[in-house]
C-alpha cells in the first residue's frame, strides 16, 4: 500500500506521554498493510517500529544520519533491531529529515520537538500529507497556532485524531483520495 513515516520525539517528556499511542500507531499501520519508515530513531519512532514488527508488519525501512551502521550505532547510539532494512545516508539529522520525508506518501506525527517541527515543515513544504496523533504532549500540541501564524489555517494535508486506528484511517482516506486515478501503483 503506501509508505507512512512516524515522526516524534526521540528524548524528553512527550516520550513518557506518548509511549503507548506511538505503539498503537506502528501496530495500525502494520495491521493496515502499509510499509513504516522512520528516521532510525529511539523514542517514539522507534517504540512504533517495534510494535510494527510484533503486529506483523511487512517492511519497516529507518533512514539513518549516519554514513554506517557502526557509525549508526557507535556514533549517534541509534538502535537497528526493529528494522528490515536502514538506509545509511550520512545527510546527518537536517539532510535525513529532507529524505525520510520526500520518500513518504505521508507521515504520522506524535509529540515531538525541534526535528518533528522540522519534519512538519518539510511535509507542508512538500505538500506531504500529515496527520497529528494528539495526546503525547509536544510540538503536536502546538501545530494548530504554528498553522494559523503561518497563514495557513486550515490545510486538507492535515489531519488530527486522538485514535491511533482512526489518524491511519484518516491519512489512508485522504491518500487514497489523492492517489485514486493511480490506486494500482499502491498495490
Amino acid at each position: 500500500m503506501y509508505q507512512i513515516c512516524v515522526s516524534g520525539a526521540s528524548k524528553g517528556q512527550s516520550v513518557e506521554e506518548g509511549r503507548l499511542l506511538a505503539a498503537a500507531v506502528g501496530a495500525s499501520i502494520a495491521k493496515s498493510g502499509h510499509t513504516l519508515l522512520t528516521g532510525a530513531t529511539i523514542g517514539l519512532p522507534n517504540y512504533a517500529a517495534e510494535s510494527y514488527k510484533v503486529a506483523g508488519g511487512k517492511m519497516s525501512l529507518g533512514i539513518s544520519p549516519a554514513t554506517s551502521k557502526i557509525e549508526h550505532v557507535r556514533k549517534y547510539r541509534l538502535p537497528t533491531e526493529a528494522y528490515d532494512s536502514i538506509l545509511y545516508t550520512g545527510m546527518h539529522y537536517v539532510g535525513r529529515d529532507m529524505l525520510l520525508i520526500n520518500s513518504s506518501d505521508a507521515v504520522v506525527s506524535i509529540g515531538g520537538r525541534l526535528g518533528t517541527l522540522h519534519e512538519f515543515t518539510i511535509a507542508m513544504e512538500t505538500d506531504t500529507p500529515i496527520g497529528f496523533l494528539q495526546g503525547a504532549g509536544g510540538v503536536s500540541t502546538e501545530i494548530m497556532d504554528i498553522l494559523k501564524a503561518a497563514g495557513e489555517e486550515r490545510s486538507s494535508n492535515v489531519v488530527f485524531s486522538d485514535d491511533p486506528e482512526d489518524l491511519v484511517d484518516q491519512i489512508t482516506k485522504l491518500l487514497d483520495s489523492i492517489h485514486a486515478e493511480h490506486r494500482d501503483l499502491f498495490r
